[in-house]
């Protein structure tokens, strides 16, 4: 079967990072998981800031599952060796009517032991999923959020949630100034339902430097 074209370009974007790896500074702080971190430009946002800010590495796969991730942890958080990492996956997932919730969080706790086991001093930081905007989205999107509802997410999230403090790891929300009255994610922050804007970013990424910093 011929492989989709998409995915060929993920695999090409795991092949620059592991590239890039090569000449990076071990030690630092990583960000990785799906679009949602992908297009968080937080690596740049960091190298901006006083000389002395923490140097991010962002490692994340627009479109990838807990799955996808699963085979490419050496690229995306190992080969770094960070004191840091920053995850952010399962969205796609929950894209999937089929797929159980407990399935999702067996493959994302099969992430955080590999890393664990491999890096056993390295913190990891769970990432809330953010929230979506069913009545702000785009025609074609609208049939993808039926199934990734907020109420789905606010599900996930407790999960998640679970997952850190089991591992003794860290849960953090940052969601509170993506949130419009209604806990859906503002209007004015998404493109076309679920992804971010750049000013949606920037609104949470003094929280997100926080826990960096700590």
């Amino acid at each position: 079967m011929e492989k989709e074209a998409w995915r060929i370009e993920k695999e090409k974007l795991v092949e620059q990072y592991r590239k890039a790896n090569r000449s990076a500074v071990r030690g630092q702080v990583v960000f990785t998981g799906s679009s949602l971190m992908e297009m968080f430009p937080i690596e740049q946002w960091a190298k901006d800031l006083e000389e002395d800010a923490p140097i991010i590495y962002n490692r994340s796969v627009g479109g990838y599952k807990t799955t996808d991730l699963l085979p490419i942890l050496d690229v995306c958080v190992l080969e770094l060796e960070p004191k840091k990492v920053f995850i952010n996956i399962g969205t796609n997932d929950l894209n999937d009517s089929d797929v159980p919730l407990q399935e999702v969080m067996a493959h994302y706790e099969e992430i955080l032991t590999i890393i664990e086991k491999a890096l056993p001093e390295t913190v990891i930081y769970l990432m809330a999923y953010y929230p979506i905007n069913y009545e702000a989205a785009a025609e074609e999107m609208k049939p993808c959020l039926l199934i990734r509802t907020n109420e789905k997410i606010h599900l996930a999230n407790k999960e998640v949630e679970k997952l850190a403090d089991k591992h003794g790891q860290h849960y953090i929300d940052v969601n509170g100034p993506l949130k419009d009255e209604k806990g859906n994610l503002k209007a004015e922050y998404t493109i076309e339902g679920m992804h971010i804007k750049p000013e949606g970013y920037r609104a949470i990424f003094e929280d997100v430097m926080r826990y960096v910093r700590e």
